[in-house]
């Protein structure tokens, strides 16, 4: 287990990490120029890359490059998800769900460096529920789910992703992060942060629509 004087990089990916948001933001706003017909090859390359990083993390190993170019384009593949809600529900409404993330995101981030606890054991069931999660992703894209199920959905979302920030912050803290780490370690705690806040945007997106 690291100490923070053992650990320096961990630093190297928060301010990574800021910086992955900030250009995914860029890109969301670029989204508002991207002609629709655009938008699902940019999600399919979106996922390519994903899977491409899911393998790459075997080796340890992403570039930066490869991150600021895969959250750029997942800024712009957001934009029509957060152009809905606001249309939809307002942009209070996704202004709401952008602050409860931050706050969420960073109240866990706290307490996962500083609980002397480890989390390691969540691993599997964060993956369970994160592969079930996209099944059910995948088929609501042929039978769409009802109200209350979204809701149920996003609900889980919200307790997956949020264990994936515990679980990642923890692991940094107790197994350190070394130099050519950084932009992985940092894209997994953007993919906990986005996936997060569009659970959220869906939550409050709903119960706006409800009143």
């Amino acid at each position: 287990m690291y100490s923070h004087a053992e650990n320096p990089f961990m630093p190297s990916v928060i301010r990574t990490f800021a910086l992955s948001l900030a250009i995914s933001f860029i890109g969301m706003a670029c989204g508002i120029f991207i002609p629709p017909a655009l938008f699902m090859p940019l999600a399919i390359l979106e996922m390519a890359m994903l899977i491409g990083a899911f393998f790459l993390r075997r080796k340890k190993s992403i570039g930066y490059t490869f991150l600021y170019v895969f959250t750029f384009i997942s800024g712009i593949t957001t934009y029509p998800i957060i152009a809905y809600y606001t249309a939809a529900s307002g942009a209070n409404v996704v202004l709401m769900a952008l602050g409860t993330t931050t706050v969420v995101f960073s109240g866990i981030a706290v307490y996962a460096t500083k609980t002397k606890r480890d989390f390691s054991f969540m691993r599997g069931f964060l993956l369970a529920a994160l592969l079930a999660l996209i099944a059910i992703s995948i088929f609501n894209l042929f039978m769409p789910l009802s109200s209350s199920g979204m809701l149920a959905f996003s609900f889980v979302g919200v307790l997956v992703f949020s264990g994936y920030v515990l679980y990642d912050f923890n692991m940094m803290k107790r197994y350190g992060v070394s130099a050519e780490e950084v932009p992985l370690m940092a894209l997994n705690l953007y993919l906990d942060f986005i996936n997060l806040f569009i659970s959220l945007l869906r939550i409050f997106g709903i119960l706006s629509s409800d009143d």
